[in-house]
């Protein structure tokens, strides 16, 4: 697999239906030079992240495959789950890796949402560098409403919307019953992004929304009883968050996207919860990665939780990281196939 190498990261609305999340992951099968790096179920969340690798068309091809197998398999009248979602895909992010500009991965995204619109019939967003407009770029406003609110954004009637991101840019703008059994996917194109969770020792994510609030760069909106705002922002730089309660576990989460990983290490992320949520008498009890990481982003944090990273292999600060951020406290960690290059390369 030499060449352009593209990322792309499907997250589907279903965590708990094993035959469901069997069905789907089956579509994209078969496809030369798309690979299925990781494929992780979440009860919970109700959602399932999968990570495909491999060159731009085939990629596409997958995304596409698993959009479809979505639509077949997923009723989103009936689904319920502790995570944000527009559709039974969600969001379908592109992420260069290799050989390839952020604008052909762009490119990649609005070639699938055509495909998505015209042979499935199905609304389309376009997100980050794919987005039509600045208004548009940021995946949590066009989620604003989630599915629930889709029927009164489709419809002309209520909605937390403005025109500017009221209507899909691809696809019907009308409520029929393929979009309602669907929902609608958000597509785009972004840099690599890591999905960390910190779990704190709680049942009722109490101390886990408050850190939450504290931590993520927008920090905490303040009303005042006169209608003012002033939003006071918050400790990490480039970090979504917000905290969810992890029902399987009995515990709680921290729930973060790392959007730029260098200016946010895993461990300043991790430090920065569990201190917060000690100062409210929470202890924090290991994390956990969601997909792939870039193994840079595992070094960082082994150079500072490993005694002596000056002379530690590249293994050796991995192993640093995983026992520091605790990140075998839910399930066993395999950094060959949680690494993106190492799993990259597992599949070359």
């Amino acid at each position: 697999m030499q060449g352009q190498l593209v990322e792309c990261v499907p997250n589907f609305s279903e965590g708990k239906d094993k035959d469901a999340i069997a069905a789907i992951l089956a579509s994209v099968s078969g496809i030369d030079n798309c690979h299925l790096l990781s494929a992780e179920p979440d009860a919970d969340y109700n959602r399932t992240v999968v990570t495909l690798v491999g060159m731009p068309d085939a990629v596409s091809e997958g995304a596409f495959r698993i959009i479809a197998a979505a639509q077949q398999n997923i009723d989103m009248r009936n689904h319920t789950g502790e995570h944000p979602r527009l559709g039974a895909v969600d969001v379908c992010p592109f992420i260069p890796l290799r050989d390839i500009s952020m604008e052909e991965c762009a490119r990649l995204a609005h070639h699938l949402g055509n495909r998505v619109a015209t042979e499935l019939n199905l609304p389309v967003y376009h997100y980050g560098a794919a987005a039509s407009d600045d208004s548009r770029k940021v995946l949590s406003v066009l989620r604003k409403g989630e599915y629930e609110g889709l029927e009164g954004r489709l419809t002309e009637g209520e909605s937390v919307h403005s025109n500017s991101t009221r209507w899909p840019d691809q696809g019907p703008r009308i409520w029929s019953e393929s979009t309602a059994k669907f929902g609608a996917v958000v597509i785009g194109a972004r840099p690599i992004l890591v999905a960390y969770n910190v779990n704190l020792n709680e049942k009722d994510a109490k101390v886990a929304k408050l850190v939450g609030t504290l931590v993520r760069s927008s920090g905490r909106l303040l009303k005042q009883e006169d209608g003012r705002r002033m939003r006071i922002p918050g400790m990490l730089h480039a970090v979504q968050g917000m905290g969810v309660p992890l029902d399987s576990h009995g515990l709680s989460q921290v729930s973060m996207n790392l959007i730029d990983v260098e200016a946010c290490p895993l461990h300043w992320a991790y430090e920065a919860v569990k201190s917060v949520a000690a100062d409210h008498g929470v202890e924090a009890a290991g994390s956990e990665l969601i997909g792939l990481a870039p193994l840079e982003s595992l070094l960082a944090s082994g150079r500072w939780y490993h005694s002596t990273p000056d002379s530690a292999s590249d293994e050796e600060l991995v192993d640093a990281a995983v026992e520091g951020l605790g990140l075998s406290s839910l399930s066993p960690f395999n950094p060959r196939e949680r690494i993106i290059e190492w799993a990259a390369e597992r599949s070359e």
